[in-house]
């Protein structure tokens, strides 16, 4: 049993019976009694129990109510969040301001840090918000806890957690998340292509990103479902994590640049937005319209719309992600015994120029 969920046990139980002793809880749990006390401690320093000697009970303010056996949360306690992202730059500044707008209306203080995608460092983050006592944490990992085959480290912080825009591991805790249905968004990418006549449908991705797998499998979900098959696979249209001008970038784009010229291609959707611009830029160059000899479909919808060429381009609701965590996290941390709950929100598809000529 994972940190939060003994917490999470031990608060019922002072909240059933107004007081636990240290011993029956560890026998129930089947934890040593030196975990218990641990958790304990910092429940107390939370201001969610009092200890007592050999165990722990409500603080006055919490006292059940005659009769109820269930103790009211303090509501005129101020709720402070903490947020942790690694971007302030690209795709997440409307997240941050649905939180902070959101977590405002509940009378909620909001905690933000940018990781740059620095994986210590959003970890020291995390810590040091913890210690200061926060009542939750919304949380976006550099890196993705579905490829690793150990515990992921968020998962022994020992207060409510919601993932943003990132899954949690398939076996493990049940981390609670709120996620934007990539998968879904490159499959209507694919639909529309498709229903515009186009038939050799690339995919120019950056692969090392944590959205880029959910794009790819929506991407080849949408071929299949339209009965079509890849025209180059995708690891030789991998743009990498490197900028424009340097081997591997520019190596994928030209094997794109060659497919379409030769005719193997005659679609793509691309990911991110930025790239999708440079391609732009580079079709011009090689003589090759779009959308008359290539139809494009950008993925993410930040910069899509302001090329000379208006983009097409799955749109992610990042506001409703923001609205959507603060809640989650909120009801959490109010109502600790709810149901777990992983939330995922469709995409729309925003149809510009690039993609509906014949």
């Amino acid at each position: 049993m994972h940190a939060e969920d003994r917490h999470q046990a031990i608060l019922r139980r002072v909240r059933r019976h107004g007081s636990v002793r240290v011993t029956e809880v560890a026998a129930e749990l089947r934890v040593s009694p030196v975990t218990v006390r641990k958790d304990v401690e910092l429940l107390a320093e939370r201001g969610l129990v009092v200890r007592v000697h050999g165990g722990a009970r409500l603080p006055e303010d919490r006292a059940p109510a005659p009769g109820t056996g269930t103790a009211p949360r303090d509501a005129a306690r101020e709720l402070t969040f903490g947020m942790i992202v690694p971007s302030a730059t690209y795709y997440y500044p409307e997240v941050i301001r649905a939180v902070r707008e959101t977590a405002a209306a509940r009378g909620a203080r909001l905690l933000l840090r940018i990781s740059e995608y620095d994986a210590d460092g959003e970890r020291a983050h995390a810590r040091a918000m913890v210690e200061a006592g926060v009542d939750g944490l919304l949380l976006a990992p550099t890196t993705g806890p579905e490829t690793c085959a150990g515990s992921a480290w968020y998962e022994d912080l020992g207060i409510p957690l919601v993932l943003v825009e990132r899954r949690p591991r398939p076996v493990g805790p049940a981390v609670e998340h709120v996620v934007t249905d990539h998968a879904h968004g490159a499959r209507l990418a694919v639909h529309h292509l498709a229903a515009h006549g186009r038939r050799r449908i690339a995919l120019l991705t950056r692969r090392g990103t944590p959205t880029a797998p959910l794009i790819e499998e929506g991407y080849l979900a949408g071929l299949r479902l339209a009965g079509l098959e890849a025209p180059v696979a995708a690891d030789e249209l991998d743009l990498g994590m490197d900028r424009p001008g340097t081997p591997e970038y520019d190596g994928a784009m030209e094997r794109f640049l060659d497919g379409a010229a030769a005719g193997r291609i005659d679609a793509a959707v691309v990911h991110p937005d930025g790239d999708a611009l440079v391609l732009l830029q580079r079709l011009s160059a090689h003589s090759l319209t779009v959308p008359g000899d290539l139809a494009l479909v950008s993925y993410d919808d930040e910069v899509a719309g302001l090329g000379d060429l208006p983009l097409s381009a799955v749109a992610p609701s990042k506001h409703e992600v923001g609205v959507s965590a603060v809640e989650l996290l909120a009801a959490r941390v109010t109502e600790p015994d709810r149901p777990r709950r992983q939330v995922s929100i469709l995409p729309e598809l925003r149809v510009r120029a690039s993609s509906t000529g014949a």
